[in-house]
């Protein structure tokens, strides 16, 4: 691949299919959100690249298995210290392909490290329970891998959001079919068939194939796939899981959110506001995870609003590759034309904008709306983009039923002086997860992570969790002789 890149010396024009081949889809362009300038070339698949690569990756799965468990945990490690030696290459990658300022490239990279070093782990775990039996016998439970795993991962955190789920995957003796999204196919895919390639993963175990809808659907409805680990919007999740049901297929479902930043008339408000700024502007807003909805008691609300809209207004909106700016562009055009509606639509319903509300080609500035109710489009809907909606409220009771009255279930934060106040209100509220005086965007490669409702399927990915995830169980039994039968 032409680029600045010359390290991980990734070929041009291809995709990663037992070795570096040309995609029978074609090529992609791949370009910089912030410039509009032409990065490289990738290849694009299609759907019979899709099933070529799953009948290789069933082919070589079994013998990837068999490896000796410290031998896969080996493989795991070196890619890790890969990932270290070339971080300076991939931040490049996350900044000019996604539109990561630095912060948020070197939050990504150690994200991926840790999900790497968790996974490491997963190889050497015990995989079994003896169970009770007669004598003469021996009854085993253990969890043996699924075998074909597809994974279909969004352009927001491409790296992480695939390592995540090829990481554990892999360790655990599965092949992995990864479609990464077309917007950061280098960062979400081809990185990561290089650093496993260098780290010497088999042929055949991983396969990488930039694609759209149709090649999704494609690795959705194979009937060699036994799972799929989806990340990306609830809509095309209900798709997913439907298609996988019809067909009894695994799925993991890491979709949307529209989270609440709570805070409470005892917070600190200092501590509160920074927690929403970072919470609902860090990387522009485009994380599952973001503040989208602050929820204020009405004590402190004016308050919350200056303060909140002060910080709003420091922030730098720019080109991330100038490394001085604290938020980056959106994705794409159809990213920004959401947000423009969405807050346009609030506006015109009554909302009050006290920060931001404008932008300059793809930089949105990060927005603060004060007068917002639970009607209007940017509390109902996930924005996906830098805003900051405030709805305020009476006290805790009605902030918890504002919180809830929400088809998601990923995140929620609260703020407050007094932590087992927030810790009993989290009994509450229905979220997969919830932070006591901390932000919404906060996750580790070492908690079971996931939602409810409209959020997803679980709370499943993540260390020994993974085993959930990306095994099965086998019931085995092993006799010293024939019992008699009575016919």
């Amino acid at each position: 691949m032409t680029s600045t890149d010359q390290r991980l010396r990734i070929p041009a024009a291809t995709v990663f299919s037992d070795g570096w081949r040309t995609a029978a889809g074609g090529t992609l362009e791949v370009t910089a959100p912030a410039t509009g300038a032409v990065l490289t070339t990738a290849g694009r698949a299609n759907p019979g690249d899709i099933d070529a690569a799953v009948r290789r990756a069933q082919v070589a799965q079994p013998a990837w298995a068999a490896r000796p468990a410290p031998e896969r945990a080996a493989i795991l490690r070196r890619a890790a210290h890969l990932l270290t030696e070339h971080r300076a290459d991939v931040a490049g990658w996350l900044t000019r392909e996604g539109g990561a300022v630095a912060a948020k490239a070197g939050f990504e990279i150690d994200s991926a490290l840790d999900e790497l070093w968790a996974a490491s782990a997963l190889p050497t775990q015990p995989y079994g329970e003896l169970l009770a039996t007669p004598a003469g016998a021996h009854s085993v439970a253990r969890r043996i891998p699924l075998g074909v795993v597809g994974v279909i991962t969004p352009w927001n955190f491409p790296l992480i959001l695939a390592l995540r789920a090829v990481a554990p995957a892999l360790a655990l003796g599965n092949a992995v079919v990864l479609k990464p999204d077309l917007n950061t196919p280098v960062a979400g895919g081809l990185v990561i068939a290089r650093l496993f390639e260098l780290a010497g993963l088999p042929a055949g175990v991983l396969h990488v194939l930039p694609g759209d809808a149709d090649e999704g659907a494609a690795l959705v409805d194979h009937p060699d796939v036994a799972m799929i680990a989806f990340t990306g919007s609830t809509a095309v999740g209900r798709v997913i899981g439907e298609r996988a049901g019809r067909a009894l297929k695994r799925t993991a479902l890491e979709l949307g959110g529209n989270n609440a930043l709570i805070v409470l008339e005892d917070a600190d408000l200092d501590a509160a506001a920074a927690a929403g700024a970072f919470g609902a502007f860090f990387h522009q807003g485009q994380i599952c995870m973001a503040a989208g909805r602050h929820i204020v008691v009405e004590a402190v609300a004016d308050e919350y609003l200056d303060r909140l809209a002060r910080r709003a207004d420091k922030l730098r909106v720019g080109d991330p590759a100038d490394g001085d700016t604290d938020l980056g562009p959106l994705i794409n055009r159809a990213q920004l034309d959401r947000v423009r509606r969405l807050v346009d639509a609030s506006v015109a319903a009554g909302a009050t904008v006290r920060a931001g509300g404008s932008h300059d080609g793809l930089f949105y500035r990060p927005t603060v709306l004060a007068g917002v109710t639970t009607a209007m489009p940017v509390f109902a809907e996930e924005v996906f983009g830098p805003v900051a909606p405030v709805v305020v409220v009476r006290d805790e009771d009605e902030a918890v039923a504002v919180a809830n009255d929400t088809p998601y279930g990923l995140v929620a934060a609260v703020q407050t002086g007094v932590p087992a106040r927030g810790a009993a209100l989290a009994d509450r509220l229905r979220t997969g997860i919830v932070h006591v005086n901390d932000q919404t965007i906060y996750d580790d490669a070492y908690v079971p992570f996931g939602g409810r409702g409209a959020s997803g399927d679980g709370s499943r990915f993540g260390a020994t969790h993974s085993q959930d995830e990306f095994t099965q169980w086998q019931w085995l039994t092993v006799r010293d002789s024939p019992p008699p039968y009575p016919f």
